[in-house]
């Protein structure tokens, strides 16, 4: 019988340790999709080269020697100058060729964040009403993307700057005005799926109200979908205020964007290459980046790889 009891406080003292050890603490979804994009080396290097770029074009204008709309008299249409403090060389105008890509590239980001968050914000709100509601109002609503589908953007942004001049706001919002029309579609497909889970039905049994499910359930299990083509969207965004500086329909001096840059460099690109080479060099990095990171992102979040 004592060897028996011995057998139990053994036992218990076991149980006891065994209580007192920390639990193994397991992943989150987010902590999960982290790690997963933490392994895709070519995002890692991208994400690293695109906030460089980020600091390097709000920082760097404060130690740049030249202001984008200074004037050099003495050295217009120069190579690169180490000793007069244009490490880029100077435009047709004089004007430090650093300080104007450093300047451009921080108009283009601009255009290109904002007028995602535009896209983003109006996509997402729509194509989750759209989703949710179904039926006829679901039709009206998606019959009304497709026809804004058949207006060529270019048009439109023709429209607003002749009625509003150009306008560096009204740039940014009237391309993030366009490019919501994908992601409400994106959106709504995902959210007829999202629609019928039991955390939904609850929501309804609960009494809540349809915005308040929408808002409070829907959308916040859209962000996988929304971050991926948001990422994605950017680079896309980018190239369109390109496309419309180098139009003339973009920013106007003395500010600039890559856009404008190019749309200057490339007619004068034999005699003077270095107005050509480095806004072009800034803006293809950009768009690899940025691309490379949208890989990464819908391979960290995608479930189906997981």
């Amino acid at each position: 019988m004592a060897g028996f009891t011995g057998k139990d406080a053994v036992l218990t003292d076991y149980a006891n340790k065994l209580a007192t050890l920390d639990a193994p603490k397991g992943r989150s979804l987010t902590q999960d999709a982290l790690y997963r994009l933490s392994r895709n080396k070519a995002a890692v290097l991208s994400i690293f080269i695109l906030v460089l770029i980020v600091v390097v074009a709000f920082v760097g204008p404060y130690f740049v020697p030249w202001a984008y709309s200074q004037v050099d008299w003495s050295n217009i249409r120069k190579p690169p100058n180490f000793e007069a403090g244009h490490y880029l060389g100077t435009d047709q105008n004089g004007r430090d060729m650093l300080a104007r890509v450093l300047q451009g590239t921080q108009m283009s980001l601009i255009v290109a964040f904002v007028a995602t968050f535009v896209s983003v914000s109006i996509g997402v709100v729509y194509g989750a009403v759209a989703g949710y509601f179904g039926g006829r109002v679901d039709a009206i609503m998606m019959r009304i993307v497709d026809i804004m589908y058949a207006l060529p953007y270019i048009l439109f942004v023709i429209i607003l700057v002749v009625m509003f001049g150009r306008n560096p706001v009204l740039l940014f919002v009237g391309i993030g005005a366009i490019e919501w029309l994908t992601m409400a579609r994106i959106v709504r497909g995902q959210t007829l799926s999202i629609k019928e889970k039991e955390f939904v039905e609850a929501a309804k049994a609960g009494g809540a109200k349809p915005f308040t499910i929408i808002l409070r359930h829907i959308v916040p299990n859209l962000t996988g979908p929304v971050v991926i083509y948001a990422t994605l969207t950017i680079p896309e965004i980018i190239i369109a205020e390109s496309f419309l500086s180098y139009l003339g329909l973009g920013v106007q001096e003395p500010q600039t964007s890559l856009g404008t840059l190019i749309s200057a460099g490339a007619p004068v690109a034999e005699v003077m290459p270095w107005l050509l080479m480095a806004p072009a060099a800034v803006l293809v990095t950009l768009l690899f980046c940025l691309t490379y990171i949208g890989d990464g992102l819908r391979d960290a979040l995608d479930p189906k790889d997981r």
